[in-house]
């Protein structure tokens, strides 16, 4: 069969009928570009035929879409790009066409400032009221379904936290509200296990890669007896978590593991 290719479309001529702006039908990814290269692109293109797989997509072009979007960043210096793809327009009501034509969204904006000073100061978090459901059929991915992090946003605009520690209903930890866990005790790495909640990012995969970093059910009892704590994703890189509701953390000690785990950042 034919791979689809994509057309890229601009954001502000979206369909009224596209599955996406309906039904939360598709995914996305959002990397970090610096002087026209998009950090860790293979890891965002392999999240993004992951969720096409999963989601039962077509099959889509996805080394066209990378040469269109090399093409779109090249002039970038620092900025943040993401790419959304939807199942497209058609089908009655849930059920989707035969023919479907899968679209791709990209916009290109500023890189946030705020993460240079988080990657020196370190971050505190609070503890989300919101729990994650349970649905390992999307556990994993980056679908376009985020009603529970637009609700724990929503917490911390309330609180003086800068970020939230995120449980799932079952109490695991899970993640925060944009970034994974990796926390650190009597020198192993540990991450919470994403199988029924959660997103698999790709910082976390692309620390995986170089490091040995155990899955576990992790509770809060847990994270609090963990030596160092950190939160991750692809945009900020790897930053110390100083403080998760009144457990405070060794910010000397969470640097050194920190170049630990990533040391061509550091």
């Amino acid at each position: 069969m034919k791979k689809i290719q994509l057309h890229i479309s601009d954001v502000t001529t979206v369909s009224t009928l596209d599955r996406g702006f309906n039904y939360g039908d598709g995914f996305f990814t959002t990397a970090k570009v610096i002087d026209g290269t998009i950090e860790l692109w293979p890891l965002h293109r392999e999240r993004l035929r992951q969720c096409q797989q999963r989601l039962f997509f077509p099959e889509l072009d996805l080394d066209d879409l990378t040469t269109k979007l090399m093409h779109y960043v090249a002039e970038c210096k620092l900025a943040v790009v993401k790419v959304v793809i939807t199942r497209g327009v058609g089908g009655r009501g849930y059920s989707a066409p035969e023919d479907t034509q899968p679209q791709a969204f990209v916009t290109v904006t500023p890189f946030p400032i705020h993460y240079e000073t988080w990657q020196q100061s370190g971050v505190a978090l609070s503890i989300a009221q919101t729990r994650l459901g349970l649905q390992p059929l999307l556990a994993g991915l980056k679908t376009l379904n985020r009603l529970e992090q637009v609700l724990i946003k929503e917490e911390i605009r309330h609180n003086s936290a800068q970020d939230a520690l995120v449980l799932n209903v079952s109490g695991n930890v899970i993640e925060t509200s944009i970034a994974n866990i990796i926390a650190v005790r009597n020198g192993r790495f540990y991450t919470p296990d994403l199988t029924q909640s959660g997103i698999l990012g790709v910082f976390l995969q692309h620390l995986s890669c170089i490091n040995t970093i155990e899955i576990i059910k992790m509770t809060l009892e847990d994270i609090y007896s963990m030596d160092a704590v950190f939160c991750c994703n692809s945009l900020m890189g790897l930053v110390p978590i100083k403080s998760i509701s009144n457990q405070c953390y060794d910010l000397t000690l969470a640097n050194k593991w920190r170049t630990e785990l990533n040391p061509s950042a550091y």
